[in-house]
Order: C-alpha cells, then structure tokens, then sequence
C-alpha cells in the first residue's frame, strides 16, 4: 500500500470520488498506511484492511517504513542542498509525525508545504494538527483533476508557482489505473511549475511475470482498492521531460541511503521503486 496516499471513499453510486462526509465506517488509503505506520489516526475499518492486507503480504508495514524513510531523505535534500522552499505533497496523507513540513522545516524554518488529499478526514486532522503553523496548510482536492489542485486557494495562497517547488507523489499512483492517465496527471503539473523544480515519484514495482507475482499484486489491490502495479520502466516514463537525479529510479532503500542497505533483494526492499528528477 503505500498510499502516502490516496485516500478514496466511494459515494452512494459506488464510483470513486471525494466524500462529503467524514465516514468512519469507509476504510480510506490515507488512514491504512496510518496503521503501518504505527500511527493512532485510524479507525476500525481501517485496521482491518491493514490486517487484511498484511495477510496477504506480511511486508507491506516494512514496505511502508521504506516509503517513508525515502520521504525523509527526498525532502532533507531538497531543502537543504537545493535550497527548495516550497512542497506541494499530493496525496499526503495524515501528517504524522516527522512528516514532510517537520523534515523540511528542520533544514529551513521557512519552508512552505502544502498537504493535498481528497479524504476530509485528512483535512479535518491535519488542520487540527497544523493550526500553529502559518507555512503549512491542508486542501482537500481530487489528484485527478490536477488543474484544481494547482487552483486551489490553499495552494495558491502559500505556494509561488513562478518559483521552484517540489511536487510529490509518492506512493499515490499506483492508486490510479491506466485510463484515468496518470501520465497526463504528470505532465499537467510539469507544465505549470517553474523550471528548478522537482517531481518526487514513488509507485508500487512489479516484481516479475511469474504466475505468483501476478497473483500477488491482484490480490493485494483486491484489499487495498483500485490501483495499478507498475514496471520500473513503466515508472520512468513519468520522468519524461525531467532530469533524473542520480541514481535514478530505484529500488527505495537504494535511492541515496543514509546507512549501508544490507539487503536489496528482499520483496521489501524492491516492491516500491522511485525517483527524484528537476525540471530543466
């Protein structure tokens, strides 16, 4: 799962949207990876998809650890070395502790993170959570409709779209299928930030053609809801009209570790990939 996150809820026709309503009794991706990642913003229906998934594959709460260690190696970065002072994370997520705005905010006081989710409990958390902090802000917006969320007063009101900006996407992709073009997603928002900007970008790996892996990735999206496993070739095309940072889509553990990586075969280690490239 990752989801850092997408956190869909179904209305009453049963299509995929934003809920007007903060139903505790719908599972949501924002709050699943909450429980991976140990956290206590989560309900109910929440934990049993978790358990559910982690039946499946006992690896995901690594998985989603991994996830958000490359987070705080991506943002550490990018604030301190590049000197980016401004986050659009879509897809964000709760913001849980040491989430992107305190990474950031450690290397630069003044950075400014814009959290964008369409779950309003999200929104409802994290403006509780964020209330204290006038460079951070929560919006509620639907990814697939990029146009609105880079429209959105929330985003416009913080973030200088003239300037450089790091646009995250991590682990929320994979949430959408082919049709509803994540490719065109992309390449909306690479035509409307400044060059000097940054697109970080994890998604779900497939890990081979082998009736197993297929079966495993069908049945882990069963639980986890719509979505799409990709190839890391499939991921790379994302990158397309970017500069790759070295060392380039990569297994997440291998992507600029902190400590040695003693494993980097392990089906943790290699079911997400991911990437850092800068808008020329």
């Amino acid at each position: 799962m990752s989801a850092d996150h997408l956190s869909w809820a179904r209305d009453r026709e049963g299509s995929l949207g934003p809920s007007a309503e903060l139903d505790t009794g719908v599972p949501t991706a924002a709050r699943v990876y909450d429980v991976m990642l140990g956290g206590k913003d989560n309900y109910a229906a929440d934990r049993a998809v978790a358990e559910a998934s982690l039946a499946v594959m006992p690896e995901l709460k690594e998985i989603a650890l991994h996830n958000r260690a490359i987070l705080h190696r991506v943002v550490r970065y990018l604030a301190a070395d590049e000197g980016i002072t401004q986050f659009l994370d879509l897809g964000s997520g709760l913001p849980t502790a040491m989430n992107t705005h305190e990474v950031a905010q450690q290397a630069n006081p003044q950075a400014r993170v814009v959290y964008v989710d369409v779950d309003p409990i999200v929104l409802a958390h994290g403006r509780a959570i964020l209330a204290n902090d006038a460079n951070t802000r929560v919006a509620t917006a639907d990814i697939r409709q990029p146009r609105e969320v880079l429209d959105h007063p929330d985003a416009r009101g913080l973030i200088d779209f003239d300037q450089p900006v790091c646009v995250m996407l991590c682990g929320i992709l994979h949430h959408l299928l082919d049709e509803e073009d994540p490719q065109g997603i992309v390449d909306t928002l690479r035509e409307a930030v400044a060059p000097g900007s940054f697109f970080f970008i994890t998604n779900f790996t497939r890990l081979g053609d082998a009736p197993e892996s297929v079966e495993l990735e069908r049945v882990l999206l069963s639980q986890l809801g719509t979505g799409r496993v990709r190839t890391p070739a499939e991921l790379a095309r994302f990158f397309t009209g970017l500069e790759l940072l070295t060392p380039g889509v990569v297994p997440l553990p291998l992507w600029r570790p902190d400590t040695p990586v003693t494993d980097a075969t392990s089906t943790a280690a290699r079911f997400m990939t991911g990437g850092v490239a800068r808008k020329p």
